[in-house]
This record gives structure tokens, C-alpha cells and sequence, in this order.
């Protein structure tokens, strides 16, 4: 008797679920990859549980959102970040929530951060290992200099004003 009061008072005490819907992708096997290797901190925030594939929640109430198996996304006029050698792009339509989409990596993971709340950077540095588990496929951020046509080209320097000559005045 005494142990089921125990584990009442233990189920009573927890968080409720965090209710998502799964990506379109959440049965790849590569989220599958990644899902058993989240971490059960993120920024500090405890790992939560969550009802649907392929997904993760930290905090309470949630402030961080993942799903994988998203979309994978093309080229895009959207910001891409570069942390701890993964790409994202940014997509700021909801400030201050914003929406991180891995970029140039199969399943594509996008992870929702409150940034009211917590440092985007920082929570993608949590998650960029486990992101390593999905398969690269050739896309990548641009630099600035690839941005501009390739390398960049040295600082322009003044060329010297050539002094005019002046021709002789022809004699008659």
C-alpha cells in the first residue's frame, strides 16, 4: 500500500507531455539515430517526454522544440548560421521564437527556441553532436566571400596618378 501512495505521489509530481506532431520524415532511421542520443539537458532545461515520433522537449513549460524529419530544405534566401560545425537556417517569422532548420544534412531537424528566453547559439551547441548523426548531402552556408563570386580579393590599393608630360610646344 505504502508503495503505490509512493508512486502516486511521484506520477502526480510529473510534468504533463508535450504534445507535437510528428515531421512528415520522422521514420527515417537517421532521427531514429538521433532521438536516442538527445541530451537530457539542454541550456539546463530537463528533457521532457513528448507524444509524438522523432521529437524532444526541454523545460517546463517547453521552451525548446525539436522534431526530425522536417522538410529537408533547398537553397533559401532565409539566414544561415553556422554552430560548432553545423548549419542552420533561421527563420524569424515568429519573434522571439524562432525556428532553427538543420541545413545540408538528410533528415533535415528543425528546433523551435524562445529567444525571450534562452540564447539560440547556445541551445544549438547543445544539439549540433546529435545533428552529426543525420547524413550530410552537399549543401552548405556561404561565406561572405562566396556570397561575392568566390575568394576573397585583396584590399584595393591607390594606384600612383601618372603625372602628365607636357610635349614640346612645336616651333615653326
Amino acid at each position: 500500500m505504502l508503495a503505490a501512495v509512493a508512486v502516486s505521489t511521484l506520477l502526480s509530481g510529473c510534468s504533463p507531455i508535450v504534445a507535437l506532431t510528428p515531421a512528415p520524415h520522422a521514420n527515417d532511421t537517421a532521427c531514429a539515430d538521433v532521438i536516442v542520443r538527445l541530451p537530457q539537458t539542454v541550456q539546463n532545461l530537463p528533457r521532457r517526454e513528448t507524444d509524438a515520433q522523432a521529437t524532444g522537449a526541454w523545460g517546463d513549460p517547453a521552451q525548446v522544440l525539436l522534431r526530425c524529419g522536417v522538410a529537408v530544405p533547398a537553397a533559401s534566401d532565409l539566414p544561415c548560421v553556422s554552430v560548432d560545425g553545423q548549419d542552420w537556417l533561421r527563420d524569424d517569422t515568429n519573434a522571439p521564437s524562432y525556428v532553427f532548420t538543420s541545413y545540408g544534412r538528410t533528415p533535415a531537424i528543425a528546433v523551435v527556441v524562445d529567444q525571450s528566453k534562452l540564447t539560440p547559439g547556445l541551445v544549438l551547441s547543445d544539439l549540433s553532436t546529435v545533428v552529426a548523426f543525420t547524413n550530410p548531402n552537399g549543401r552548405k552556408c556561404l561565406s561572405v566571400e562566396d556570397s561575392l563570386g568566390g575568394t576573397a580579393s585583396p584590399t584595393p590599393t591607390l594606384s600612383p596618378t601618372p603625372t602628365p608630360t607636357l610635349s614640346p610646344t612645336p616651333t615653326p
